[in-house]
């Protein structure tokens, strides 16, 4: 019996990087996919047949996840299509990065709107259908930068301990109702949005990780896959540091 057989997943912001290797690990363990992105384009579209390919059912949906409505509306085509809604896994998000000096309020609200409003979009959609259920596993993606905070990233570190501070508020309002809620918060993971970085940066903050090297987007889908199983039935209001003892 695959871990997740039989079960179904939202996964947003999942045509690429994190989202995207999520994906892909909770389809090798059997589970449906529906996934978003802001737009529907070859990357979605390639994803999607790369997990329908592995045997489950998988669409991806094009939707802003910034907006409470047009969530709410994909969340319900979603269970239409679907039936059921077991595991969220709240992956969107963005930044623009700069000194708060020069940080202008689109950029704040963007980056805001973008990685913590979404959770609430989403979560609150989703919500009706586990409380229905009487399960479910909510897992949103964080980040270190959520914890211990980075010059230049005042916007994005505070959209990542939003999400912190809303996922152990999540675990105490359902967890009576069998819904769990955990966050992940990864450290320095190699992806499209990381690669941009030049590479004496990037070798600069590897200098800095205890364990030398940058993270992979499959390392961070193992820790989803562990939060999304019963293999955490006990688990929830945690966050779970994948960054190589970054940060410890």
């Amino acid at each position: 019996m695959k871990l997740l057989e039989g079960k179904t997943a939202i996964i947003t912001g999942a045509s690429r990087g994190i989202g995207k290797a999520i994906a892909l690990k909770f389809a090798e363990e059997g589970c449906n996919i529906a996934f978003t992105d802001l737009f529907e384009n070859d990357a979605m579209k390639a994803t999607e047949a790369e997990l329908a390919a592995m045997g489950v059912k998988a669409k991806g949906y094009a939707s802003n996840a910034a907006l409470f409505a047009e969530t709410d509306e994909v969340v319900n085509k979603i269970v239409d299509d679907f039936g059921r809604i077991d595991v969220l896994v709240n992956n969107a998000g963005i930044t623009k990065d700069t000194l708060l000096m020069r940080m202008t309020e689109e950029q704040w609200d963007a980056v805001i709107n973008v990685n913590l409003k979404s959770v609430f979009n989403f979560t609150k959609a989703a919500q009706k259908v586990m409380l229905k259920q009487k399960s479910g596993s909510i897992v949103n993606l964080s980040s270190v930068v959520g914890v211990s905070g980075n010059a230049g990233q005042s916007n994005y570190s505070a959209s990542k301990a939003g999400i912190i501070g809303f996922t152990k508020s999540i675990a105490k309002e359902l967890g009576s109702r069998g819904i769990r809620s955990n966050a992940i918060a990864p450290g320095f993971i190699i992806t499209e949005m990381t690669g941009a970085i030049p590479e004496e940066a990037r070798k600069a903050w590897e200098a800095n990780i205890p364990m030398k090297r940058g993270g992979t987007p499959e390392e961070v889908a193992k820790v989803a896959l562990f939060l999304a199983s019963d293999l955490s039935s006990y688990v929830s209001g945690q966050v779970v540091n994948v960054c190589g003892a970054m940060n410890t």
